[in-house]
């Protein structure tokens, strides 16, 4: 009976010690993905796009309007309106993780949508854009 209980508490003790450790996990798979090929959901918090968006490898755009962008953005992102996508997709790199943006996601979403309909396979939108950015309490330019 000793044996079953004390096998049981070891149980719960490396289950409690393997969930706490979960954050450690995500901090180790950041620096592994500093130095190697990025993999990356189809939709990416604005954590993961603030640990990546100084990578060579990562471009940043903005598909909100020049006014909202004036207002403040993401420090280094393009600026691509929505309107002007279409006639602007030969400045968006194809050998680089592309990351969408706008005011709260839904633009940003359908950019990601026509960018991947048009033969962009490592484009990714930003959930919540700028909005959650801001709320996460992360830098902006005006």
């Amino acid at each position: 009976m000793k044996t079953k209980s004390f096998l049981l508490l070891t149980i719960i003790l490396v289950m409690a010690l393997t969930a706490c450790g979960g954050g450690e996990t995500a901090v180790a798979d950041t620096a592994s993905a500093q130095t190697g090929e990025l993999s990356l959901a189809e939709t990416v918090d604005v954590q993961t796009v603030a640990g990546i968006m100084n990578r060579d490898d990562v471009v940043l755009i903005d598909v909100r309007e020049q006014s909202e962008y004036d207002e403040s953005h993401i420090p280094g992102v393009a600026l691509i309106p929505l309107g002007e996508l279409a006639q602007r997709v030969d400045e968006i790199p194809t050998d680089k993780t592309v990351i969408v943006t706008c005011r709260s996601g839904n633009r940003s979403g359908q950019a990601t949508d026509f960018l991947r309909q048009n033969g962009f396979d490592n484009v990714h939108n930003m959930d919540g854009g700028i909005l959650a950015w801001q709320q996460a309490g992360l830098d902006v330019e005006q």
